[in-house]
């Protein structure tokens, strides 16, 4: 997240980390051309952009080697600070990327070191729950209450849509674990908060029917008597993961309301 000596708020995201460098490398020598009184700026961005998980990891990653030759113990900002506008620097900005993407560890390493950590959107809800030691994800649990509490009004809940761009931004609130005030005024959108509880069911690997549970629901919707179907569906639903199941009971008690 950018703010800019105007106040504007830019909001700038991806998985790859050689990415988020380019964009980082690209920001800072663009404040650098700036006149010098103006200078703070860069370096209020560079500290902000280091706190961020991807540079973080990056530094973690280039400090940690067993036997570090001199030149490595340097912070890889400080490797990568050259003029974007020299070929041959811009060159040998790419040399360093690829030979650091050659020599880092896999996934699972870094997570079993805690380098990265899971976020939110985009996980298994057992994990989510697992994390949070619950059965809810506490993100969904915020949302219902907020919901509750100003939305069950509002025209068009769950159907109109909110700013996708102020969605996003909480979405990157909440997966950097960031402490969460849906009663915040840039939250006030109630399509907000009801958007981002859709993107985070949507993004979930698994749906909150388990695949594995597919085939059996099925056979059960189709059996001809009402009896017997309901009360195999009902058997089906009490057989789900718990994390399923509890999630399940508090979304569907919610959207009865």
């Amino acid at each position: 997240q950018i703010t800019t000596m105007s106040g504007n708020e830019f909001l700038l995201q991806s998985d790859i980390d050689f990415l988020i460098l380019d964009w980082f490398h690209a920001i800072k020598n663009a404040i650098d051309r700036l006149p010098k009184e103006r200078s703070c700026a860069s370096r209020n961005l560079e500290f902000k952009l280091r706190k961020s998980s991807s540079i973080e990891l990056l530094n973690s990653l280039d400090t940690e080697s067993k036997e570090p030759k001199p030149e490595h113990r340097k912070s890889l900002i400080f490797r990568l600070n050259y003029s974007a506008s020299d070929t041959n620097d811009r060159n040998r900005v790419k040399s360093r990327l690829k030979k650091f993407i050659s020599r880092r560890p896999s996934l699972k390493t870094l997570q079993e070191k805690g380098l990265i950590k899971d976020q939110i959107f985009g996980s298994h809800l057992h994990l989510v729950c697992e994390h949070e030691k619950s059965t809810v994800p506490q993100f969904v649990r915020l949302c219902i209450e907020a919901v509750e509490k100003r939305g069950l009004d509002v025209d068009g809940i769950y159907r109109v849509s909110g700013n996708l761009a102020t969605i996003q931004k909480l979405r990157f609130v909440v997966n950097q674990e960031e402490k969460l005030n849906l009663d915040d005024s840039q939250w006030e959108d109630i399509h907000v908060v009801t958007g981002a509880l859709k993107m985070f069911f949507r993004e979930l690997p698994e749906p909150l029917f388990p695949y594995c549970f597919f085939e059996q629901f099925v056979e059960a919707i189709k059996i001809q008597d009402n009896a017997t179907r309901i009360r195999s569906i009902r058997s089906l639903v009490k057989k789900l993961p718990r994390p399923n199941y509890d999630t399940m009971k508090i979304l569907f008690e919610h959207l009865k309301k």
